[in-house]
């Protein structure tokens, strides 16, 4: 494959932003926002088989110098990141148009903007580029939290743009300290001088700092946790499966490029993904509608991911990378599923909700594998990602080890006990007798009474069935998955295939 094709996979989006925004055709808005995520994903696959032979694919812009140009670089857990991404904004697309949210002007250029942002950092090699295709991701955001959600959304989104600029600033710092202490940008020059000390440990820091906040992990959750639920629930669906999963996946390929061992100060990671882990799981008994508990529970992802980089072994780069995948078709089927139950009842809040599991067995059915999945039980993807980071705990003999597989545990029970709570409160009980068809959240549309032929369309469930059947698919035959993260985790820790694609031997 030529490594000129990386391009096309940042080009494509982009261009079709811009068309979006010339052509205003509601047919050519809808062709171009599926289409321009499904070419990624299926080039993504592509590059899956083709780094089963050519493990690392690199592309210097212009033809510069390797190491003075900007490159795009691709391995298995970039490609793998790719599908999974495109996946998501596809489903989560799907259901935007099925509810028509597609409509809004510019929406449809705001997401294809966004996506741009997304595809060119996975793809950068060089970490200015990275802080630039982040922004490039992020900027759309601020315009899309203010058009979907409730009304609190335009409250909301003065804090997510506060949040995400001081971040961004944050993440600036890092990269100039970077370049002033180190002497490049470039991932693979970076890796190929060794872990660093002094002023280019505490440079790398600054970065990863900036990326734990903007993944939404404890204790920087706070933001992420009151935005997204105040956003549509086909928008939030989008914004989990990206914003927060780039950061992470920019953390294990900064923190496996610089560092062969865990880091001297590598307690600090550990402290932060345990504090995910047990915050984002308590705190679900706190919240008062479903996609709130939900937001919550995305912290807590986010702490079992990081589990990968606190352990640096092979078998823990695999299980978080597997993990994340669980994760981010997990978390997009049950939002995609709860915002079917919004746009049919007009409410997401556990107290005008009731009775579902008689009225709405598919939903129900769906909503079950998806908390059984968040949990870790079979038949889902949750109980593979589990067992994964627990044996690679186990694994590692070390005392910290044994701490975050205590953390894991507990995690699993708090969060069985809080979405038993959704559960109880949404779907069981007695059946409803009235209902808000407009949006009870805006405290606007009167009750009316609900009639036997009020029940969630079929359209609307699709793209939630979708991603739950994926769920129980990895559940029944893991192996292909398991094939290609841990093809991903030897590629993060050997790093000459990417040294030597990027700047040569």
């Amino acid at each position: 494959m030529n490594s000129a094709f990386l391009l096309l996979l940042i080009g494509v989006p982009l261009l079709s932003s811009a068309l979006s925004v010339l052509i205003t055709s509601r047919a050519v808005d809808r062709f171009l926002l599926l289409a321009a995520p499904i070419f990624v994903g299926v080039s993504g696959v592509l590059l899956l088989l083709v780094h089963e032979r050519h493990p690392v694919i690199a592309h210097s812009v212009g033809g510069y110098v390797p190491g003075l140009a900007i490159p795009f670089v691709s391995d298995t857990f970039t490609a793998l990141m790719l599908v999974l991404t495109s996946m998501i904004a596809v489903v989560s697309c799907i259901f935007l148009i099925t509810t028509g949210e597609d409509q809004y002007r510019f929406v449809p250029a705001l997401i294809l903007m966004m996506l741009t942002g997304v595809y060119g950092a996975l793809l950068t090699g060089d970490l200015f580029n990275f802080f630039v295709f982040v922004e490039v991701m992020v900027l759309p955001g601020y315009a899309l939290i203010a058009v979907t959600g409730t009304w609190r959304r335009l409250g909301v989104g003065r804090m997510y743009v506060m949040v995400n600029l001081l971040t961004s600033t944050i993440l600036l710092i890092g990269v100039g300290f970077v370049y002033g202490s180190l002497g490049s940008v470039n991932i693979a020059i970076i890796s190929r001088m060794g872990t660093p000390t002094g002023q280019g440990a505490l440079a790398i820091g600054v970065v990863l700092l900036a990326l734990i906040i903007k993944a939404g992990g404890a204790p920087f959750h706070g933001w992420l946790v009151r935005s997204y639920p105040n956003t549509s629930a086909g928008m939030m669906a989008l914004f989990s499966g990206l914003h927060s999963k780039v950061a992470v996946y920019a953390i294990y390929r900064i923190y496996t490029s610089v560092y062969g061992d865990p880091a001297p100060w590598v307690n600090v990671i550990v402290v932060i993904s345990i504090a995910s882990i047990l915050i984002g799981s308590l705190s679900g008994f706190g919240q008062n509608r479903v996609r709130n508990v939900l937001a919550f529970q995305m912290t807590a992802g986010i702490g079992h991911i990081l589990l990968g980089v606190v352990l640096l072994t092979s078998a823990a780069l695999g299980a978080g990378a597997f993990y994340m995948v669980h994760h981010m078709i997990t978390m997009s089927g049950l939002l995609l599923i709860m915002g079917a139950v919004e746009q049919t009842y007009g409410t997401g809040s556990f107290k005008k909700l009731s009775g579902l599991a008689s009225r709405e067995r598919w939903a129900t059915t769906l909503m079950v594998l998806g908390l059984f999945s968040l949990i870790g039980l079979p038949p889902t993807s949750g109980l593979w990602g589990k067992v994964g980071l627990i044996t690679a705990a186990t694994g590692s003999r070390s005392t910290i080890g044994w701490w975050l597989v205590g953390a894991i545990v507990i995690g699993a029970v708090i969060s069985l006990l809080a979405l038993q709570r959704t559960w109880r409160n949404t779907f069981w009980g007695q059946p409803m007798q009235s209902y808000h068809p407009d949006s009870a959240d805006t405290g606007r549309a009167p009750a009316e009474p609900i009639t036997r032929s009020v029940r969630i369309p079929a359209r609307l469930l699709v793209p939630g069935t979708f991603m739950i059947a994926l769920s129980v698919a990895i559940f029944v035959y893991p192996e292909p998955l398991l094939e290609i993260v841990d093809r991903a985790a030897v590629g993060l820790l050997d790093h000459s295939e990417y040294i030597g694609a990027v700047i040569g031997s």
